[in-house]
């Protein structure tokens, strides 16, 4: 997998030290860790300093990516990582993450089921004095103020994959008045909404003239688009092309299925997917397909990089950066297996 680069924007700055001198000083310390849920953990390295990750639908394969990755840098750095699927629900978190503060680890990275438990984790980590990281999705506390965060910038995502769906449309020289637009993903979530809302931006910018949009509300799974969407076309039957995006792989493969299903030509629509992961499978098959190209995402990276950013700031006793930022990049059927996209 090619790796991504990072910008870090920093409150304060954090000086590095290298992951084997980390390594090294880290090697001499004993365990003593209580064992990890039942639910899922996956402990990595040895030493005192643990870093519990307490992911969102551990089951779907960006954030599987993001486990990898995860255990893969700090088996580098010679931490221990506890991984721990809460899948979407809330109050797992809480419990998790009470008991990661009960065992005094030394750092807890979170992607929150929901954004609205911000307040209530941060401040446990706080008041127990432990490191709190958020992954791929913002978390702020009850003064609204930002948790450092690690992952993506969702209104430059969504920026891209409006930018290529409007590149296509007028490349396929499509009309309003025949063309409608998927935007597909989870209404609630602060990522997706930045997402769908710079992707609809982008698009009107780009496009000759932009089609209706229609918002379908997901739970950002595969199956819950293929079902909503399924809905939206059967009550639009008229409608000739279909230009499909969303919060996610999942949204938008799930929409663009449902259309196929419906008897939509391939060549009648064009989808551009969020992450690649799924969106390749066709490719990989050399199938005739909606899915027209992706923006490629990797979990493999903000799994490591919240790992040595975490690991980094519990070494030297330091802020974690505000927030560390993973490049995207466009692929297709042409391009997908060079850019080291694992088709899932």
């Amino acid at each position: 997998m090619t790796p991504m680069k990072w910008s870090r924007a920093r409150r304060t700055a954090v000086g590095f030290l290298g992951a084997a001198a980390f390594a090294f000083s880290l090697a001499a310390c004993d365990s003593g860790q209580a064992p990890a849920s039942a639910d899922a953990p996956a402990e990595v390295g040895s030493g005192e300093t643990e870093i519990v990750y307490l992911q969102k639908q551990g089951d779907q394969q960006y954030f599987v990516d993001q486990a990898d990755g995860a255990k893969k840098k700090a088996a580098e750095l010679g931490v221990k990582v506890t991984v721990v699927n809460l899948g979407t629900d809330s109050n797992k978190a809480i419990s998790e993450l009470d008991a990661a503060i009960a065992r005094n680890v030394s750092g807890i990275i979170m992607v929150a089921p929901d954004q609205a438990i911000g307040p209530q984790v941060i401040d446990k980590a706080k008041a127990a004095g432990i490191p709190f990281l958020a992954s791929d999705d913002g978390l702020v506390d009850a003064d609204g103020d930002a948790a450092p965060f690690v992952g993506f910038n969702g209104t430059q995502m969504g920026d891209s994959v409006g930018t290529k769906a409007a590149e296509l449309y007028n490349d396929a020289a499509w009309t309003a008045a025949d063309t409608k637009i998927l935007a597909v993903g989870k209404q609630d979530l602060s990522v997706c909404v930045q997402r769908i809302d710079g992707a609809n931006a982008a698009f009107e910018k780009g496009a000759a003239d932009a089609p209706e949009v229609i918002t379908i509300g997901t739970d950002n799974s595969v199956t819950d688009a293929l079902n909503k969407a399924g809905a939206v076309i059967t009550a639009n039957q008229s409608v000739k092309n279909w230009v499909v995006y969303g919060c996610n792989d999942e949204s938008e493969t799930g929409a663009v299925t449902a259309l196929q299903n419906a008897g939509v030509a391939p060549a009648n629509i064009l989808g551009v997917g969020l992450g690649a992961y799924l969106t390749c499978k066709d490719w990989a098959a050399s199938q005739d397909t909606g899915n027209k190209a992706a923006l490629y995402i990797s979990g493999v990276d903000v799994g490591s990089a919240a790992i040595e950013e975490m690991a980094a700031a519990i070494k030297n006793g330091a802020d974690l950066p505000a927030e560390t930022i993973a490049d995207t990049h466009m692929v297709d059927a042409s391009n997908f297996e060079a850019e080291g996209v694992v088709c899932t």
